[in-house]
Parts: structure tokens; sequence; C-alpha cells
């Protein structure tokens, strides 16, 4: 029980002061009417029934030590081969941007591209989940993409991405950021998710379309119309849906677009994190396409209490849990 509550703290700690009292006053009633199931339970066995039950007990409250134990070494060994992996990356990153050379390779052309050309934009487009992303627009400004990283943060514990640019003729930023605020990583529950705001050179926004409309003809000294749209771009990743504080600004409609598009936005950090960055030449390639690449590192769905309440989180198809904040949209009109 010590367990439950400290994990429950946790998570309680990541929400808004109102959402942790409503949170943390739902948790108390149901542990409440737990226990009283369990004393109600015990009290029905026979003198020998509950005897067994009590050594029953006793077994699991080792098997749960344990579980702590393991949860506790399985942290320690992702940090202890992230640190591993870092000198790969870095020579991936030399390889591609043509800083080092590799042996075998002759003397070079004088006009001929250095390093790997355009090898993230072909890996993410190689990608079933990100291909959908990008559009033909969004290719020039790739081409200029550098580096992909990740990093887990601790306060409050989530994943940071972050995409490294050349300077490019398309907007100021040397670095674009996307950052993944998880209530409890091990669930996972995401809260929310934030982006860079990218300062777009003028005239090159790629999340934008101008829309220009000539006056009719025959009307004199009449100004152009011109109107700005949204558009569909990767660079739309970098603003990601934002949840409202007051459910009373959004309808249910609304509610479940706005889900579907934050499981969608997970969907896309969680590819790049768990498959691109792990195994960039893989897509490069191609043949990350007919292997089960990515899969095996991905613990981004370990330990799902497939029993958690509905009216609590809301789960994706890939194992992502919705925080309260955002399901409780959805479940206000049970």
């Amino acid at each position: 029980m010590s367990k439950l509550n400290s994990s429950f703290a946790a998570a309680a700690a990541a929400l808004s002061a109102e959402d942790r009292a409503g949170f943390l006053n739902v948790l108390k009633d149901k542990l409440q009417s737990l226990a009283g199931q369990h004393v109600d339970v015990m009290e029905t066995l026979t003198p020998n029934v509950r005897k067994r039950v009590e050594i029953l007990r006793e077994i699991q409250s080792h098997h749960d030590e344990l579980e702590a134990k393991f949860q506790e070494e399985k942290a320690a060994l992702a940090a202890k081969f992230q640190k591993l992996y870092e000198p790969l990356y870095t020579k991936r990153y030399g390889i591609v941007n043509g800083v080092v050379e590799v042996e075998g390779v002759t003397d070079a052309k004088s006009d001929e591209a250095k390093g790997v050309p355009d090898f993230w934009l072909t890996a993410m487009k190689t990608n079933e989940t990100l291909v959908e992303e990008i559009t033909e627009r969004d290719e020039d400004a790739l081409k200029h993409l550098r580096d992909i990283k990740c990093c887990r943060i601790d306060n409050p514990k989530g994943f940071k991405l972050e995409f490294c640019f050349d300077t490019n003729p398309f907007f100021k930023n040397a670095v674009l950021t996307k950052t993944y605020h998880m209530i409890d990583e091990e669930e996972p529950i995401l809260d929310k998710a934030i982006g860079t705001q990218i300062e777009w050179y003028p005239g090159k926004c790629l999340t934008q379309k101008v829309m220009k409309r000539n006056p009719k003809k025959g009307t004199k000294n009449a100004i152009p119309l011109i109107k700005t749209e949204k558009c569909k771009s990767f660079f739309n990743f970098f603003s990601p849906p934002e949840v409202p504080d007051d459910e009373d600004d959004i309808d249910e409609d609304e509610a479940e677009e706005l889900q579907n598009l934050m499981e969608q936005d997970y969907d896309v950090g969680s590819t790049i994190r768990v498959k691109i960055i792990p195994h960039a030449v893989s897509w490069f390639t191609g043949e990350a396409q007919f292997d089960d690449i990515g899969t095996a590192g991905d613990d981004s769905g370990d330990d799902i209490d497939e029993d958690e309440d509905e009216d609590e989180n809301e789960e994706n198809e890939d194992g992502v849990v919705m925080s309260k904040k955002v399901s409780m949209f959805l479940h206000r009109e049970a």
C-alpha cells in the first residue's frame, strides 16, 4: 500500500493545484473502497483459508520488493547504456555531416557533396508514420537537418527531442526542441507537450499559406485581399495541441478531436525517439521497413495497468495514457 501511495503522490505532484486536489480525492476514495472490499473478503473466509491468504500476501510483498528493485536497476541500466550510445551517435554525426571521413574513400571531387546528403530527411520519409507528416514544401528545410537527439528529463519526468539545423533560409533557430512531460514515465501518462516557437524569416513560414484574391474587374484603387491560413507541415509538430484549463471552453466533439491530435502528436514524438534516432541508418537505407526495428527498446508502454479506471486516464493505441486533465472532457457527460 505504501508503494501505491508513493506512486500516486508522484503522479499528483505533476498536476496543477486544482487538478491535484481532485486527483487525490478520487484516489483516496478509491483506496478506501478497495480497503473496505479487502476487509469484507477476509472476514468471509474460514480461519484456515484466511491463514493461507495471509501467507500469499507475504509472498506478494516479497514480489513487490523484487519488482521495485527491478525498476530501479532497469533505470540505472538504461542510463548506463545511454552513455555508451553517445560516442556512437557522435561518430554518426561526424560522418553524416562530412566532419570526418571514413577509411577507403578516395579523394572526393571538389563539387561532390560531403557526408551523407539528406540523411535525416530520407530516414524520416521512410517511416510510415513520419512520411505522412512531411510535405513537399517541408523537404527543402529538412535537408538542413544535421542531427536529432533525445534526452530524458527528471523534473518533471519525460523526454526532450532536439533537432539541430544548419544555417538555412527558412528560420533563425539553430535548434528546435519538443518536450514531453509525463506524470509517470513508467506508466506512462502524458501530461503535456511543449515545442519551440520557430522564428521564421519573412515569407518563409511553412506552417501557413498566404491566399491572395484579386479585386473584381472594374474596381478602382482596390487592394488585393490577403488571407493567411494554417496548412499541413511537419513543423506543426513544434506547436502541439493545448488543453484548455476550463472544461467549459470545449465541447465533447472538440474534446475528442483534441485527444486524437494529442495521441497523433505523441505517436510522432515516440517514433522519432524509439525508432529513428537509435536506428537512423536502417531507416535511411530502407532496411528498417522490413525488420522489427525499434520495438525492443520501446519501454514507453511498459507496466501499464490494463484495469486502469477509464475515468482517470485515457490510454491510446500506442500504450500512452492521456492525463486526467485531457480525458475528463470526454467523460464528463458519462
